[in-house]
C-alpha cells in the first residue's frame, strides 16, 4: 500500500497527486536507509536497525505508527527492528550465533597463542635463573603486575567498563534519532564516557605507579619479610611498578573494544606482553641478570596498550572536543555522563578483584619463610595448572558483553540461558584440563622446564605442588564465570566481594595452619579450599540476587562432569609412568585423558559430554558462515 491512502469518495483526478505524495514518501524512506519501506506520516523516529542509520526501518518492513525506541535486539543496538522474514529473537539469534562463533574462535586462537608464549616465557625464566633466590626476588616483584593485571585488565576494569560502555551504546542508539550528525558527535554518550573517565584514570594510575616506585622497599618488606635478598627484589619492583599505568590503559582499551564487539586486539594483548618479556630477557640477561625479566615486564605492559591503540581510535575515539561537549544541553550531559566515580559503584568491583588477587599475596607471604626456591615452585606450578582455567574462561570473555547488554535491555531470561551455557562449557573444559594436569604432572613439568638451571628435584617439587593446585581449578573457573553476571547490572552488588572475602579468610586460616605441616603442599591446598568456598557462595547467591539460574541443575551437571574427570585423572595417573619418555607420555595423555573423560561422561549421562559433538559441529558451521 502507498504511503498516502486514498480517501473514500475521492475523485479519480486526485490520484496523480496522491501518487506524487507516495513517491516522495518512498524517496524519503530510501534516503533514510530502508529501501521499499513504507513510512507512515505519524510514525515516530526510532533507533537504528542493525547496520542502518537512526530512525530507519528494516528492509521490507512497515514501521507502525506507534513505534518507540525499545531495548537492544540480540546483536544490534537498542531498539533495532527485527530482520525481514523472522520475528524478534529468532531473527537475531542466527547472526548473534555466527558472531559469537567467530569471536570465540579468534579469542581461542589468540588465547592459546598467549598461553604458549607464556610457557616460553616461564621456560626462559627457569632456564636462565632456575628456582633460587634470584628467581624468588623477581617473583616478589612480579606480584605488582599480577595484582595490576587482575585489577586493571581481567576483573575490575572489565567488570566496570564493559557494562558502562554497553549502557552508553544503548543510550547512543536510543537518542541518535533525535539529533543531527554534529549534535550526535558532540553529545555521544560513548565519547562523553571516554572524556569523563580516561584522562582521570591516566593521571591517577601515573600517580600510583610513581608512589610504588618510591615505596618499593616497604612493598617488598610487606610482601616477603623473610626474603634473603630484599635489595634485588626492590630493584625489580621499581621496574615492574611501571605496569600499573600501562596495564590500566590496556585494560580500559580492552573493555571498550569488547563492548563494541571488537575482540581481536584485546585477545592479542598477552601475546605482545609475553613477546616483550622474552625479547628483553634474552637481550639483557647477561648484563642485568634477573633485572632483565623485570624490565621485560615493563616493556610488555607498554606493548599491551600499543597493540590496541589503533582499534580504539577507530572504534571508540577519545571524546568530543571540549567546546562541543559544553554545547550539549545540561539535561542530556547529566544523563549521559557516567557515574563510575561514585564510591558505591566502583568499591564492590575493586574489593572483589583485590580479595581475589590477594590469594597470591598470601601464598608468597607464607612461602617466604620456607627454604629457597619455594616461591618459584609455587609460581611454576600455578602458571601451568591454571592454563585449563584460562582457556575455559575464554567463552565467558566473549559472551560477557552479550550478558551485559541483555541485562541493560531487561532480557533476563536471555541472560540466564547464556550464563547457564557458559557455566556448562567452562566446567567441561576446566575439568578435562584438570584431569590431564593431575594425571601427568611430572611429565608435563619435566618437558616444559627441566633444563638449564632447573633441576630434576625442582621438577618433582613443582609437579607435586601442581597436583594440589589443580584441585581448585574448578573453583577458579566458576568464580571467573559467576562474577561477571553480578557486575553486568547498572549498579554492581557487594555480594561477590563478600563471598571472595570469605574465601580469602579460609585461605589465610588454612594456609597459616598447613604451611608448618606440609609446606608448599599446604599453601596450595589452602588456595583450593578458599577459592572453592567462594565459588559455592557465588553459585548459590546468583539465582537469588541477579539471574534466576537453575542452581540445582547446574550443580548436578558439574557433579557429573567431576566424576568423569576423576575417572580420566586416575587413568592418566596410572598410565603416565608406564612410558619412560616424558614427551611421548604427555602426548599420549592428551589423547587418553579426553577419551576416558568422554567415555565416563557418556556412561553416567553427563548432558554436556553427550551434546558436545553436536555443539562442536554447530560451532564449526557458524564459524564457516561468519567468514
Amino acid at each position: 500500500m502507498d504511503g498516502s491512502a486514498c480517501r473514500t469518495g475521492e475523485s479519480a483526478e486526485a490520484a496523480p497527486a496522491t501518487g506524487r505524495r507516495a513517491a516522495r514518501a518512498r524517496a524519503r524512506a530510501r534516503r533514510a536507509g530502508a529501501p521499499g519501506a513504507t513510512a507512515p506520516a505519524t510514525a515516530r523516529p526510532g533507533p537504528a536497525a542493525p547496520g542502518g542509520p537512526a530512525g530507519a526501518a528494516a528492509p521490507g518492513a512497515t514501521a507502525p505508527a506507534t513505534a518507540r525506541p525499545g531495548p537492544a535486539a540480540p546483536g544490534g543496538p537498542a531498539g533495532a527492528a527485527p530482520r525481514e522474514g523472522g520475528g524478534g529473537a529468532a531473527a537475531g539469534s542466527a547472526p548473534l550465533g555466527r558472531f559469537l562463533a567467530k569471536a570465540a574462535a579468534v579469542t581461542a586462537g589468540l588465547t592459546a597463542a598467549g598461553a604458549v608464549f607464556g610457557l616460553v616465557r616461564d621456560q626462559t625464566i627457569a632456564h636462565l635463573f632456575g628456582a633460587g633466590h634470584a628467581s624468588d626476588a623477581f617473583l616478589i616483584a612480579w606480584t605488582v603486575p599480577e595484582m595490576a593485571s587482575t585489577l586493571l585488565i581481567e576483573d575490575a576494569m572489565a567488570l566496570l567498563m564493559v557494562p558502562a560502555f554497553s549502557h552508553a551504546l544503548a543510550r547512543r542508539a536510543a537518542g541518535r534519532a533525535e539529533l543531527t550528525r554534529t549534535e550526535a558527535r558532540a553529545q555521544d554518550p560513548v565519547r562523553l564516557l571516554v572524556g569523563a573517565t580516561l584522562p582521570r584514570l591516566t593521571v591517577f594510575l601515573a600517580l600510583v605507579a610513581a608512589l610504588l616506585v618510591a615505596a618499593a622497599p616497604a612493598v617488598v618488606a610487606v610482601l616477603a619479610p623473610g626474603l634473603p635478598d630484599p635489595a634485588l627484589a626492590v630493584e625489580c619492583t621499581r621496574l615492574t611498578a611501571l605496569t600499573v599505568l600501562s596495564f590500566g590503559i590496556a585494560g580500559y582499551f580492552s573493555a571498550a573494544l569488547r563492548a563494541h564487539r571488537s575482540f581481536l586486539p584485546p585477545a592479542a594483548i598477552y601475546v605482545s606482553y609475553n613477546i616483550g618479556i622474552i625479547t628483553t630477557m634474552l637481550a639483557l640477561h647477561s648484563l642485568w641478570g634477573v633485572r632483565a625479566a623485570a624490565a621485560g615486564v615493563a616493556v610488555g605492559g607498554l606493548l599491551m596498550a600499543l597493540v590496541q591503540l589503533p582499534s580504539f581510535v577507530r572504534h571508540v575515539g577519545f571524546g568530543p572536543p571540549r567546546a562541543r561537549r559544553a554545547a550539549a544541553p545540561r539535561s542530556r550531559r547529566d544523563r549521559d555522563r557516567p557515574t563510575l566515580i561514585a564510591l558505591g559503584v566502583i568499591a564492590p568491583v575493586i574489593l572483589f578483584a583485590v580479595f581475589r588477587q590477594s590469594q597470591v599475596l598470601v601464598e608468597r607471604f607464607l612461602a617466604a619463610s620456607l627454604p629457597s626456591g619455594a616461591i618459584s615452585h609455587l609460581n611454576y606450578a600455578q602458571k601451568v595448572a591454571q592454563m585449563p582455567m584460562v582457556l575455559s574462561l575464554m567463552i565467558c570473555t566473549v559472551t560477557f558483553p552479550v550478558v551485559a547488554q541483555a541485562m541493560a535491555a531487561g532480557e533476563r531470561d536471555k541472560a540466564r540461558r547464556r550464563v547457564e551455557q557458559d557455566l556448562a562449557l567452562a566446567s567441561l573444559a576446566v575439568l578435562m584440563g584438570s584431569a590431564l594436569v593431575i594425571g601427568y604432572a611430572p611429565q608435563i613439568i619435566e618437558v616444559l622446564f627441566e633444563r638449564g638451571a632447573f633441576s630434576h628435584e625442582d621438577t618433582l617439587a613443582t609437579a607435586s605442588v601442581m597436583r594440589v593446585y589443580a584441585l581448585g581449578l574448578l573453583g577458579h573457573c566458576l568464580v571467573g564465570a559467576l562474577s561477571r553476571p553480578f557486575f553486568s547490572t547498572a549498579r554492581p552488588t557487594w555480594f561477590p566481594a563478600v563471598a571472595m572475602s570469605a574465601g580469602l579468610l579460609v585461605n589465610i586460616a588454612a594456609g597459616a595452619f598447613a604451611v608448618g605441616w606440609w609446606g608448599t603442599w599446604g599453601i596450595a591446598a589452602a588456595n583450593a579450599a578458599g577459592i572453592t568456598t567462594t565459588a559455592v557462595l557465588l553459585l548459590t547467591g546468583l539465582g537469588r540476587r541477579i539471574i534466576d539460574i537453575h542452581v540445582r541443575q547446574v550443580a548436578v551437571s558439574i557433579g557429573r562432569l567431576a566424576v568423569a574427570a576423576a575417572a580420566a585423572c586416575a587413568t592418566g595417573w596410572i598410565a603416565g609412568p608406564m612410558i619412560p619418555d616424558p614427551l611421548l607420555s604427555a602426548a599420549l595423555g592428551c589423547l587418553l585423558v579426553p577419551a576416558m573423560f568422554g567415555a565416563a561422561g557418556t556412561a553416567i549421562r553427563a548432558l554436556e559430554v553427550t551434546a558436545l559433538p553436536g555443539q562442536i559441529s554447530q560451532f564449526t558451521q557458524r564459524f564457516r558462515n561468519a567468514r
